[in-house]
């Protein structure tokens, strides 16, 4: 988890996915105000203040904050992470390194857990064991000449590289789900990193109050399987991260 990285990729579209949400509710109340282009012209580049901005928010409308997709990239998380996050495919899009037309034969590198970064031995014998997964994998396509069938030999700790699309409100369902501590380590950490960017883009859009887990807005939702470690209400993914992972906190 060392070497994990993500980025935005349109961070102008955060910006524009506050204006489309002010400008769609304003729509439904001053729909009979619109006689040509040239008055939704007007409404669209209407400017707004904080007030207004918060009260579109807190509407019980969700298709508000659907308007606009935001990309991110995230570098070096592992196939586990991959198969834990595509599990949301409500108006969410993924394109992933493929290790049908990849061959990373003499190529892998490996997410080491959170939990061994500081126990060596662990992390040694973790490693060795990707290795050892790794050098199947060589063999099976050297004598298969098939990438497709070696990939079935890759550990899931192998690093990918993933592409995520989707809109305001699916990054927020997709967060407050993903940094519960029911998740992985890495997971949350992903998530978490990819929140602070948001957050940093726009702390209104995605504060606290809005974006959190479960347990910071509300009672958790996951009754008898809750965790019973609550994230303290208004943490900022910042102060989130370097609470629960003090060994990543410089990077």
């Amino acid at each position: 988890m060392r070497d994990i990285e993500t980025c935005i990729l349109n961070p102008e579209s955060v910006q524009l996915a506050e204006k489309m949400m002010v400008c769609a509710a304003r729509l439904t109340q001053r729909g009979h105000k619109i006689k040509n282009l040239a008055d939704f012209l007007a409404m669209y580049n209407k400017s707004y203040t904080d007030k207004t901005r918060e009260t579109m928010l807190n509407l019980p409308h969700p298709t508000l904050q659907k308007y606009v997709a935001i990309n991110a990239v995230i570098i070096g998380a592992s196939r586990r992470f991959l198969a834990q996050i595509t599990r949301h495919q409500n108006e969410v899009k993924y394109m992933s390194a493929s290790l049908q037309y990849s061959d990373y034969s003499g190529d892998a590198d490996f997410v080491v857990p959170y939990e061994l970064l500081d126990k060596p031995e662990l992390e040694a014998l973790y490693l060795e064991n990707c290795k050892k997964s790794m050098d199947a994998y060589m063999t099976i396509a050297r004598e298969s000449g098939c990438n497709d069938s070696a990939g079935y030999a890759a550990p899931q700790g192998l690093k990918n590289i993933l592409i995520i699309s989707a809109t305001p409100y699916q990054w927020k369902h997709m967060i407050g789900q993903r940094i519960c501590k029911r998740n992985t380590g890495e997971t949350r950490y992903v998530m978490l990193r990819i929140w602070q960017q948001l957050f940093e883009l726009n702390p209104v859009l995605f504060s606290p109050h809005t974006t959190g887990a479960f347990c910071m807005k509300a009672k958790c939702a996951e009754g008898i399987m809750a965790c019973s470690d609550v994230i303290e209400k208004g943490y900022t993914p910042t102060q989130i991260l370097a609470a629960d992972f003090p060994l990543l906190s410089s990077i």
